[in-house]
């Protein structure tokens, strides 16, 4: 299950809560600081209160498009068939989280591309605001901000490597001419590496080749991205080499068969049925055919047997979650959703094929599979 980022919930989008991280505490306190210079030079008209008020003022500016970055990626999450789980504001800006993975190419290509399109869009719309501004003043600043701010965190992030969300469209493009989506994560993997030392080597020489010095500050801050675009790439390369591993997990691999018996059938007529299938779980279902639960082995074994034939195998039942059952075709992290999202904390689950019982999936043999 995915864990929920620690802050404040304000809100929901698309079902998801709003998060407001700590860090973003301390990153609007920087940026507020930041960002002043630039604003005492845009706005000379202003003392120095009136700068740190206006610089905090643009912070905020920036976080809500960042935030409607995010917004548009729910969105498009959610039409897409994933179930948001929250919209999280934090040190480097923001992040949406979802369930499920994308099943085409083009689907993670949308979800990726809304973000940076919203943010440009943003951008067209600020600037022709700003010009149409008559007088210097700080409505004027925010606007010529705002423009500027969109234009670049839409553009930067069409850089394609991983983890921007240029990179997850790069992903989907490899993935669609290969037919491999491990192949898409570890090309875009790399390539957002290469974006990282990018950041770094410009931050260096940009201002040489303009005959300006280098400002220590910029490296600085460069370094910090870079080293935030290594780690997010490296992380992506990881995480789809384990995907690749876990794709040999498959229910086909570590289900037991399944002896299927009516409700109310006695524990006697059970044990003839199950008697030429000794590996094989015995499962109960409804007048429909619905799962109801297994056979726990030893509470039927400690039927007396005079009673066997009279006392229904009912008795001895352990309850399937509603919802539990998992597809006879799931494999790898598919499997390891579904278990994670239905489940319930159930021992054993019921295996279908084409809507009908087959067997049944002990969940500890799932577990023991992934720690191996």
């Amino acid at each position: 299950m995915t864990s929920r980022s620690k802050g404040w919930v304000v809100g929901r989008v698309a079902g998801a809560p709003v998060v407001v991280t700590p860090s973003w505490f301390l990153a609007a306190v920087v940026l507020t600081l930041v960002f002043a210079p630039t604003v005492r030079v845009r706005a000379p008209f202003l003392d120095s209160t009136g700068v740190l008020l206006v610089s905090f003022a643009f912070v905020l500016l920036l976080f809500g498009s960042v935030f409607l970055h995010e917004v548009a990626h729910a969105l498009v999450a959610r039409a897409r068939g994933h179930q948001v789980t929250e919209l999280a504001v934090t040190l480097w800006g923001g992040h949406t989280a979802y369930t499920g993975a994308s099943r085409r190419p083009a689907d993670a290509a949308l979800v990726a591309v809304v973000g940076p399109l919203t943010n440009l869009a943003l951008a067209v719309g600020l600037w022709f605001a700003f010009q149409a501004q008559t007088v210097e003043s700080v409505p004027a600043v925010l606007l010529y901000a705002g423009a500027f701010s969109n234009a670049f965190v839409g553009l930067f992030n069409l850089l394609p490597g991983l983890p921007l969300d240029g990179g997850q469209i790069l992903e989907s493009l490899v993935w669609a001419i290969t037919a491999s989506r491990a192949k898409g994560t570890v090309v875009a993997g790399w390539v957002g590496r290469l974006v990282a030392v990018g950041v770094v080597v410009g931050a260096l020489v940009w201002p040489l080749a303009q005959g300006r010095q280098t400002s220590w500050f910029d490296v600085m801050l460069a370094a910090l991205v870079g080293a935030f675009l290594w780690s997010g790439a490296g992380e992506a390369i990881t995480a789809e080499r384990r995907r690749e591993r876990l794709t040999g997990i498959s229910v086909r691999t570590l289900a037991t068969p399944a002896v299927v018996v009516r409700s109310g059938t006695s524990v006697a007529d059970a044990g003839i049925a199950v008697a030429g299938h000794p590996s094989s779980a015995i499962v109960v279902v409804g007048p429909t055919g619905d799962p109801l639960g297994w056979v726990d082995p030893s509470a039927a074994a400690a039927v007396p047997r005079e009673h066997s034939a009279t006392t229904p195998v009912d008795a001895a039942v352990v309850p399937f979650p509603p919802g539990s059952g998992v597809d006879a075709h799931l494999s790898g992290p598919d499997l390891l959703e579904r278990l994670a999202r239905s489940s319930a904390g159930a021992r054993v689950v019921p295996v279908l094929d084409g809507g009908s019982v087959t067997a049944v999936l002990d969940v500890a043999r799932v577990a023991a599979a992934v720690h191996r």
